[in-house]
């Protein structure tokens, strides 16, 4: 998550309704398939490609006419660009607008220990008190510590995994969610997952080599039990790569690493593919969730449940946790939509990871993990309404087929 530095006061705050282990969790368990991690529906625990790739005849992948294009037009050979070319990250090679996301599979690059070595996208900067903020800010809520999520992964909570990406400042780690998608019933291709795992943001680009594993390290096997793990037990679904990203042109224009800038418009979708196999990745895994676009007002919101697996200290990105907590407001700029907020102890690594609440029975998602402050005491995500809502459709029915 993005961190800000927030007054430590903790005055008038009131406490937390949290829910116990049913309801919620419950549901979410719900919208997993009875399946059992293994067999032959399941990934390989290769970095994934996009369908339009092919072999050349010897194994090896080729980059898509149409990127390899779009490499060149910016003066970017695609051969080099597999062979490493992609670390160049001069700013006239970081290509930055909507339409020039590229994502070229870098066969093999996602290898167990290169997953566990990520760092978590974390921004800690200092900014000014969120509390001194004219918008409608509720008070700080009280730390809610994580709890571990129950394995294995893939029965309790079968939509959550982890996004990978390399950035200027080396291989980093966020997490998404498998959502639904309106115009593919049953077989959805898309993540849910926060803009600054996909995009610097004003002054930079998209980062590279994106990919998504579901049920990251299902069984929740520690460091030592990983050491020689293979990449089945990493990633049970395989690594599923992105080759189209969306975020929102206020995160691309005015995102920041200071402070909360462009934190409310803090979102994007990943639409990813195998390598190998037809199957969706819904079909895969054998759950996706509903978004809410409703931005329903925190008042109205008796729990949220935020999923994602945190990175930095005390925790090391291996297993998934969870917090659950009655949201409320926070306003960073009195002319933006303000944001959920609630309280949590899960650190950088858990960015993008969603939001989840119950409705009529039903999980849904209705928010991702954007920022916190540097004591790591609590999140904040954005409400999802209508400028979300327009980029899940346009990338449903652009990329959502293919």
């Amino acid at each position: 998550m993005r961190s800000i530095r927030t007054s430590s006061s903790r005055s008038g705050g009131r406490r937390r309704a949290v829910l116990a282990a049913t309801g919620l969790v419950a549901a979410l368990a719900l919208t997993a398939t009875a399946c059992n991690g293994s067999g032959d529906d399941k990934a390989d625990g290769q970095a994934g490609a996009g369908a339009s790739q092919a072999a050349d005849g010897h194994g090896k992948v080729q980059v898509p006419a149409d990127i390899a294009d779009k490499l060149k037009k910016h003066g970017i050979d695609a051969g080099e660009w597999q062979d490493g070319g992609w670390k160049n990250w001069d700013k006239d090679k970081w290509l930055s607008d909507a339409k020039d996301f590229v994502n070229p599979v870098i066969a093999g690059l996602w290898k167990p220990e290169r997953m566990k070595s990520a760092k978590e996208a974390n921004k800690t900067v200092t900014t000014k008190d969120a509390a001194a903020d004219t918008g409608v800010s509720d008070p700080e809520p009280r730390p809610v510590e994580a709890t571990a999520e129950k394995t294995p992964y893939h029965h309790f909570a079968a939509p959550v995994g982890k996004v990978f990406f390399d950035s200027p400042e080396g291989s980093m780690v966020c997490s998404g969610t498998v959502i639904k998608d309106v115009n593919h019933p049953g077989k959805s291709n898309l993540v849910w997952t926060a803009g600054h795992c996909v995009h610097a943001g004003k002054g930079g680009g998209w980062y590279r080599n994106i990919a998504f594993v579901p049920a990251y390290n299902d069984l929740g096997k520690s460091e030592s039990e990983l050491s020689n793990a293979s990449s089945s037990e990493i990633a049970p679904y395989g690594a599923w790569w992105a080759n189209w990203a969306s975020t929102s042109n206020e995160w691309i224009q005015g995102g920041s690493e200071t402070g909360g800038d462009g934190a409310a418009y803090d979102y994007a979708v990943l639409h990813v593919k195998p390598e190998s196999g037809s199957k969706s990745l819904e079909e895969t895994v054998g759950a996706a969730l509903d978004v809410d676009f409703s931005a329903p007002s925190a008042t109205e919101v008796n729990t949220m449940g935020a999923w994602g697996y945190p990175a930095a200290p005390p925790f090391n990105g291996l297993k998934m946790f969870k917090c659950l907590d009655r949201p409320g407001r926070l306003s960073l700029n009195p002319s933006l939509p303000s944001m959920y907020r609630i309280g949590c102890t899960m650190t950088g690594g858990s960015s993008g990871g969603g939001w989840f609440r119950v409705v009529n029975g039903k999980t849904e998602l209705v928010s991702n993990t954007s920022i916190g402050p540097i004591t790591n005491t609590w999140l904040a995500g954005p409400q999802l309404g209508t400028e979300a809502e327009a980029l899940y459709q346009n990338m449903s029915r652009t990329y959502g087929g293919r």
